[in-house]
């Protein structure tokens, strides 16, 4: 009797360090950016700033610890909890951010939002709180050489996501381009 094919997940990609942290360092300048609007919102809630420090410890030769980690997690409530949709979304940036460091090695379109994540939920901030928009175009502009890399080996940001998802496949194109 035949058996079914066995499933297998993504391939691997490689990813070294010094490129997990320069995209944790990325992420982050995207993810800042956007935090005076969760800080105008919310001014006595630390997490958010804390994520993206605990993001740039690593990127600047810090270990990943459960600290970042909880960090992460901590900017994401924070976005769950804020008062306003723009204030939520500055949030989720610096979630992303500190998130970026436990990038995956494996090529899968899923990784994309782990990079460009800070970046669009940013942009998507902006948007809401109907600030002059700009981080989406510096994302642009400032993405060190890691990231372009990176994604050249990881297929294409996956479909979804609303608006923050079209923000992602748009930058996304643009750093492929």
């Amino acid at each position: 009797m035949p058996t079914e094919p066995r499933k297998t997940g993504p391939a691997k990609i490689d990813l070294t360090e010094q490129e997990l942290r320069d995209i944790t360092a990325y992420a982050a300048a995207c993810a800042h950016r956007a935090l005076p609007i969760f800080e105008q919102s919310e001014p006595h809630d630390p997490r958010p700033r804390e994520a993206l420090d605990a993001a740039l410890t690593f990127a600047g030769g810090g270990r990943r610890t459960a600290v970042l980690r909880n960090r992460a997690w901590a900017a994401f409530t924070a976005a769950r909890e804020a008062s306003t949709p723009a204030a939520g979304d500055a949030a989720r940036a610096a979630s992303h951010a500190a998130a970026a460091a436990y990038l995956h090695p494996l090529a899968d379109a899923h990784q994309v939002k782990h990079i460009l994540g800070a970046a669009a939920h940013a942009a998507r901030a902006e948007e809401l709180a109907l600030t002059a928009p700009g981080t989406l175009d510096w994302a642009r502009r400032h993405a060190p050489r890691a990231v372009t890399d990176v994604l050249a080996r990881l297929p294409g940001a996956p479909s979804g996501g609303g608006r923050v998802g079209r923000l992602i496949r748009e930058l996304d194109a643009a750093l492929r381009a």
